[in-house]
């Protein structure tokens, strides 16, 4: 069995057709077929039933789903570790960055690590932190930006980055001229909130409901610059990191600290525990740190 095998029986198992899946993996439905027919034969079992109109997978092809999962992500390590060099100026990193933190931190970072490692193709994939923490457990990247707390039995965490969240009001606001506001004084309030996906939903939640009620939600977004402008407009109120809060004066808004809790917002860099760290990626993890940390000295 090998790796293209174990790729094409996953995307059928994912697709539930041999056409999408064909598509997907850029072979014609007739090579596909072939494919899995091997596999089957070779294995001994049905993966699939085809005597419908719809593909079902067997219940012994559902069976070996998770450990194909794990085989692929040990097969694509060991394609690394082969194909190394033992050189840090070539290779391709795929990088996980939610677009908050990316556009507060990443922009002179990804520019100057270009210049200086030109061989190394950076491929940025935007999520949610929660996304990208399924990415990298899924071998879909290599190595990705979190909001802490993290699984560390799970990831490889390396902190880079300590900052807080603050509270996000329209000139007019009640508030807006205080310099701190207690969590709970805003219960009552509409909340703009990122989309489920980011991490800065549960973190808000939470610190709501640890302050003692449930925030009124009535708009999710993921992006920062819509949530203030809606804010602008006298459309809810909401909570964003303080790099993102330097801005909020352009749209006629305020930023104000908030306590009782303070809500922290500490970043890392992390990669999947058992994933191999090769060259090209530990370059790039090396130089973000070292890049950021200067960032937070000159600031």
């Amino acid at each position: 069995m090998d790796i293209k095998q174990v790729r094409c029986f996953l995307e059928v198992c994912s697709q539930l057709s041999f056409s999408r899946a064909s598509q997907k993996l850029h072979l014609s439905q007739s090579a596909l077929s072939k494919i899995i027919q091997s596999m089957e034969e070779e294995l001994g079992i049905k993966l699939f039933d085809r005597s419908t109109r719809h593909l079902y997978i067997t219940d012994e092809g559902k069976a070996i789903i998770p450990y194909a999962r794990k085989l692929l992500l040990k097969m694509e390590d060991f394609m690394k570790v082969a194909s190394e060099q033992y050189q840090t100026t070539t290779g391709h990193v795929k990088f996980g960055l939610p677009p908050v933190i990316g556009s507060s931190f990443f922009p002179s970072v990804i520019a100057q690590f270009r210049k200086a490692y030109p061989g190394i193709e950076l491929e940025i994939v935007e999520e949610g932190s929660r996304i990208v923490e399924q990415k990298l457990l899924d071998g879909q990247l290599d190595v990705g930006v979190a909001i802490l707390p993290l699984d560390k039995e799970k990831f490889e965490v390396k902190p880079i980055i300590e900052r807080k969240l603050k509270l996000v009001l329209p000139n007019h606001h009640r508030f807006a001229l205080q310099e701190a506001v207690n969590l709970n004084d805003l219960k009552d309030e509409e909340f703009l909130m990122f989309s489920r996906g980011f991490s800065l939903y549960d973190r808000v939640r939470d610190a709501c409901i640890q302050a003692g009620f449930e925030p009124i939600v009535v708009q999710e977004s993921s992006q920062w610059d819509f949530m203030i402008k809606m804010v602008s407009v006298g459309n809810g109120i909401c909570v964003l990191p303080e790099t993102v809060c330097e801005h909020v004066h352009l749209y006629n808004c305020t930023a104000v600290d908030l306590i009782e809790p303070v809500i922290e917002w500490n970043l890392a860099l992390i990669r999947r525990k058992d994933s191999y760290l090769f060259s090209a990626m530990k370059t790039w993890m090396e130089f973000v740190s070292v890049s950021l940390k200067n960032q937070q000295e000159n600031t």
